[in-house]
């Protein structure tokens, strides 16, 4: 079987996976794991380029199909061909052959004449499906319904704009480690290696190209991160200095961490519920030759994880809908529910209540999320200052120069972030 043929049958079982209802990222490490005939970089650009436009392809073949319910892993072959096409990366009528290919290789003999006669008539009505489908807003935008009338109502100027961002390849972002670098000096590194990137903050570099991590000069000796712009800003809202004990309180894969390891000689404390997770974060930080009391723990547990001495900073970033990351997660948006929302403000709000606790008189919570609805940031801090209005809680101003809001809203540099610093009064 070729190549083709092979990565859409592989795309197609991963994405019907997702469709009903598990995590993309478990089910491709899972089936990458497994399976070997199909390249990693082949199945991500068909699953993740997929799911992109998962609302678009399905609207296609709504108006493509007699069926009202088809096979799922048909279904699914058929959503990852449309991507294909759309893709510009084969010819179609290499697409729709091999697509047949792949039928037989699910195992779906008697789908290939229907799978046949829906991608060529896709291509015959490409011109008038464009008109049809953008009388359905799940099919023009590519993300939920109650999805794109949140943001309509959060962003009234701005929502189309998240949108596009969502359903675009996301940008691949370095930070280089100030204990081994500086930014500039790196950025010399790499154009000595032929990789063109650009300064986008005081420890960040944009790569023109993304690519494997180990052709990153110095990576595996920890001179440099992957950590998106819109993280990087996260350390530096702690103002942080040395001597200070910090705690990080949802600390996996290790990002945040390793970056505020590198600004300041701070007494780190990080926590995370998940082994597997804390094992990866250990990893992490010992590639950049960094240090912390890593602890598997749930930090709304204190009794099982405190030890009674109070942080100068801490560094809550929470659960969330992920709404601000769905380019790099593009099964977020389909997974999600509305009611979903509300539920994470939930949790969100009882971190926040347990790690005041651990605040020493005169420190300060910094508040993170990687969502862009307001019911997960401004509300949940306006309502959590509201409840320790007595302890003396106000929230403060960012300490950054770069101007961004507390909303950072994904665009071509940077993923959306949502920070929020908090001051524990004497």
């Amino acid at each position: 079987m070729t190549a083709l043929a092979t990565a859409l049958r592989d795309s197609a079982r991963v994405v019907a996976r997702v469709a009903a209802g598990a995590s993309l990222a478990v089910e491709f490490e899972r089936f990458v794991e497994g399976e070997a005939e199909t390249s990693r970089a082949a199945l991500i650009d068909l699953t993740h380029g997929t799911l992109r436009r998962y609302g678009r392809v399905q609207g296609v073949v709504r108006q493509l199909s007699r069926r009202e319910r088809g096979d799922p892993l048909v279904e699914a072959l058929l959503w990852c061909c449309l991507y294909a096409f759309e893709s510009g990366r084969y010819a179609d009528y290499t697409i729709v052959d091999q697509a047949v290919r792949a039928c037989a290789a699910l195992e779906r003999w008697s789908a290939k004449g229907y799978v046949n006669a829906v991608l060529r008539g896709y291509l015959r009505q490409r011109a008038s499906l464009e008109a049809r489908l953008r009388g359905e807003p799940e099919a023009r935008y590519q993300h939920p319904r109650w999805w794109v009338e949140a943001l309509q109502a959060a962003y009234p100027e701005k929502w189309e704009d998240v949108l596009a961002a969502g359903n675009s390849h996301p940008p691949m972002c370095l930070r280089v480690n100030q204990r081994r670098s500086g930014v500039a000096a790196y950025e010399e590194k790499l154009a000595a290696q032929g990789i063109a990137a650009r300064i986008v903050g005081d420890t960040a570099l944009l790569v023109a190209q993304p690519m494997p991590v180990d052709r990153l000069p110095g990576f595996g000796a920890g001179e440099v991160s992957i950590q998106d712009a819109g993280a990087q800003r996260a350390a530096p809202c702690l103002e942080l200095r040395s001597g200070l004990r910090v705690l990080d309180a949802c600390a996996a894969p290790g990002g945040k961490a390793g970056h505020i390891l590198e600004l300041a000689d701070v007494e780190l404390t990080a926590l995370e519920t998940d082994s597997a997770r804390c094992a990866r974060l250990e990893r992490n930080l010992a590639r950049l030759g960094l240090r912390a009391n890593v602890l598997n723990a749930d930090c709304t547990r204190i009794d099982s994880w405190w030890d009674g001495r109070p942080y100068d900073r801490v560094l809550a970033d929470v659960p969330c809908s992920g709404s601000g990351i769905v380019r790099r997660h593009p099964d977020i948006k389909w997974l999600r529910r509305h009611a979903d929302l509300a539920a994470f403000a939930l949790r969100q709000a009882e971190i926040l209540d347990a790690l005041w606790q651990v605040l020493r008189a005169d420190g300060k919570l910094l508040y993170a999320t990687c969502s862009v609805f307001p019911q997960e940031n401004d509300a949940v801090i306006d309502a959590f200052v509201a409840r320790q209005r007595a302890p003396g809680a106000r929230a403060v101003r960012l300490p950054l120069g770069d101007g961004a809001a507390a909303q950072g809203l994904p665009d071509a540099e940077r993923d959306g972030f949502y920070y929020a610093l908090v001051h524990k009064q004497a």
